[in-house]
């Protein structure tokens, strides 16, 4: 059956708080909550993110591209907080050792470890789209992303919501909201691309509709090397076709709700694999099948409903699954995974799927679920300083060598360990990284941050990180003496995150 686009974009809902992959972290109005990766992006190793690096929160696209510039490496784990609206006006490129990215897109390149996780009332990418390239290890959470264009203007990532490509391994998308407001003739592309040998990758209890197109596996008949990505517990709503057309590879499909299909849904051609389980079709054409080409795919099929569903005739470059689907291959899936039944899907995954709605699972008993309260790791301090009487003992920055991100004109990475109250160093901005290191381990405690006289109280909320693993030992606010259990490491670096103004960072001291 068809259906007209709809354009109406949902709101968000009440503000929440989640803990991913253990690590926790309060916002507004709830308490802490977890979720785990799901699927093929369970294999290869696994997909956790930035669980136990850094957690900095972001309002700006701006905001975002400095977070990843901003650590020590490009594959130090943050866990990036986005609230409010992201848009062209306030994003730009920015520079670092430790990022690669763009003004016109959220560029995630070269780089691994990143959760980008919405939080508060709500993350929403306006018409700015997320580019995975070259990347690894990458979760993306509870945000919408909608309306972004490949012709117009504004225009950003080739038109897709969220597109991967060139040698992607191991990324979790859930609980996200991808919309458009029409077609290609309305300058859109699709919602969920991967391409160029993007691998091991979950779409979970996230919503796709209004546009012409859900979303590719492989960019062309020769673009076949993607593969090993599940989708479940997704929404699909008012989309012409592409749910998703996968070229090539092997994907697992189940528990998903597909409501007015208009030309064709889940398409396998180039010798592709799909294992079909526990889906809910309603009011849709042809939701099963190799279309437009006749370079045939494959299916295992079972448990689905096909409720109010067209098929059209079998002939050239069209081979619809039905009227009676019946399986041509076998697909083994690696992953446990427990199975709705069909008939609850529809309610189940719309009281799940979409941002800003608590990160809500399923139990695979047609019941919904929230996430577990409560961290099951320890977190980092959240204490301001204290103020009393210095650590004892030798300073050993003392003779250590210092790097960080950007220093402002005039001041060096060495005045923070030269013993010199006299001498300091401030970023190029008001964020930003410096760092004490050693050639070989040193095992601390204790941290003492020292600003100039005429800079006291700039330093608002800050990190300490063990660069070596990346692991968060201590953050607050403000300067002063910094005390944690005690670690062996070769480098620990003192990340700023925001400033009432410039700061002025006179000593970095280190004892034992």
């Amino acid at each position: 059956m068809r259906r007209s686009l709809a354009l109406k974009v949902g709101t968000v809902a009440a503000a929440m708080a989640v803990a991913v992959a253990g690590i926790a972290f309060s916002t507004t109005g709830a308490s802490a909550q977890s979720n785990a990766a799901t699927g093929y992006a369970t294999q290869n190793g696994g997909t956790t993110g930035g669980a136990g690096g850094a957690v900095v929160r972001a309002t700006t696209g701006t905001q975002i591209h400095a977070a990843l510039c901003n650590r020590a490496s490009t594959s130090t784990p943050i866990i990036i907080q986005v609230e409010g609206t992201i848009n062209h006006g306030n994003t730009t490129k920015v520079s670092g050792d430790s990022c690669d990215t763009a003004a016109d897109r959220i560029e995630l390149k070269g780089i691994s470890n990143v959760t980008i996780l919405g939080v508060g009332s709500g993350a929403t990418f306006d018409q700015l789209g997320i580019h995975i390239r070259d990347s690894s290890n990458i979760i993306i959470q509870n945000v919408t992303v909608k309306n972004v264009k490949k012709s117009g203007s504004p225009t950003s990532n080739g038109g897709d919501a969220i597109g991967m490509e060139s040698t992607v391994r191991n990324v979790w998308v859930d609980h996200t909201t991808l919309e458009a407001s029409g077609g290609e003739s309305e300058g859109y592309d699709g919602l969920f691309d991967l391409k160029n040998d993007t691998k091991y990758v979950t779409l979970s209890y996230s919503i796709l509709r209004n546009s012409e197109r859900g979303g590719l596996v492989g960019s062309s008949d020769s673009d076949t090397a993607s593969s090993f990505i599940t989708y479940h517990h997704n929404l699909y709503q008012n989309l012409n076709s592409r749910m998703p057309l996968l070229r090539g590879g092997t994907a697992h499909t189940y528990n998903n709700y597909f409501t007015g299909i208009v030309e064709s849904g889940i398409n396998p051609r180039v010798g592709a694999k799909i294992k079909v389980d526990n889906n809910y079709f309603e009011d849709s054409k042809d939701p099963l099948g190799t279309f437009y080409t006749d370079l045939m795919g494959y299916w295992q099929v079972s448990g689905n409903t096909f409720d109010n569903v067209t098929w059209s005739s079998p002939g050239t470059d069209n081979h619809p699954a039905g009227p009676n689907p019946t399986s041509t291959t076998t697909v083994s899936i690696p992953y446990s995974y427990s199975l709705d039944n069909a008939s609850c899907v529809p309610s189940i995954v719309t009281a799940t799927a979409g941002a800003n709605k608590g990160l809500k699972t399923s139990d695979g008993s047609c019941s919904v679920t929230s996430p577990t309260a409560g961290p099951t790791t320890t977190t980092p301090t959240t204490d301001a300083p204290t103020t009393g009487n210095p650590p004892t003992g030798a300073n050993l920055s003392i003779g250590a060598g210092a790097d960080g991100t950007s220093k402002a004109s005039g001041t060096s990475y060495g005045n923070v360990i030269d013993g010199s109250t006299s001498t300091y160093w401030s970023p190029s901005g008001t964020t930003g990284r410096v760092s004490v290191k050693w050639s070989s381990a040193k095992t601390i405690d204790t941290v003492v941050i020292k600003e100039a006289s005429d800079a006291t109280g700039r330093i608002g909320s800050w990190q300490l990180v063990n660069n070596d693993t990346g692991a968060v030992l201590a953050s607050g606010t403000g300067a002063g003496t910094i005390s944690f259990t005690a670690t062996s490491l070769t480098k620990v670096n003192f990340v700023i995150t925001s400033a009432s103004g410039t700061p002025k960072i006179t000593e970095f001291e280190t004892y034992a």
